[in-house]
């Protein structure tokens, strides 16, 4: 699990540097005051819920059968039923899987490749596709399937940023509501791969 953490601690480092260089507040990388915290959250909420519908009914088959392979949730192994653990990693979904990576990969990433890129329709869609191509293979210790699954998630939580206006925080509510909605159910009912 460590392995998925270097990744985001070495940009959030890089940011950090960035900031300091350049003389800007941490709410640079879009932390704004949303026009109402319940609509934002309530689509958040609603978008994590299909995004894991569509993981589970479409993504996961199909790359199962395709590659012949499973997403790999070794690291997650002993979470069922257990609660002390399911605990311990809702409140890393929620800070360092939430809001370090979104603030890392939708913050940091894109808006870096938005300066490089420009931000006309193509350099929009190369920043949405490559730093959400980073964020897939920053998630490699899940195999292909969960590099396929977080690349396409990445790319939703990229339109809700900028569905809210490059707000940060839409997708950090989406990204905390869907690790939870997936941990609590492997939590209870263990891992699922596919609903075909």
């Amino acid at each position: 699990m460590f392995d998925l953490l270097i990744p985001t601690l070495v940009l959030l480092a890089l940011m950090a540097i960035s900031l300091i260089i350049r003389h800007e507040r941490i709410s640079a990388m879009g932390f704004k005051q949303p026009k109402s915290w319940l609509g934002m959250a309530g689509l958040a909420f609603i978008t994590a819920i299909l995004m894991q519908l569509f993981d589970i009914g479409v993504v996961m088959p199909v790359m199962n059968r395709v590659t012949g392979e499973t997403i790999d949730y070794r690291g997650f192994a002993s979470l069922q039923g257990d609660m002390g653990q399911l605990l311990t990693i809702l409140v890393f979904s929620w800070t360092l899987a939430a809001v370090g990576e979104e603030l890392a990969y939708r913050g940091f990433v894109m808006r870096t490749l938005g300066r490089l890129l420009g931000e006309g329709k193509t350099g929009v869609v190369l920043a949405i596709f490559v730093s959400s191509l980073l964020f897939g293979l920053a998630h490699t210790e899940q195999g292909l399937v969960g590099v396929v699954v977080t690349t396409i998630d990445a790319v939703v939580f990229s339109w809700l940023k900028r569905r809210f206006d490059g707000n940060l925080w839409a997708p950090i509510l989406a990204h905390g509501f869907y690790n939870s909605v997936g941990v609590i159910t492997f939590y209870s009912t263990g891992p699922i791969y596919g609903l075909w």
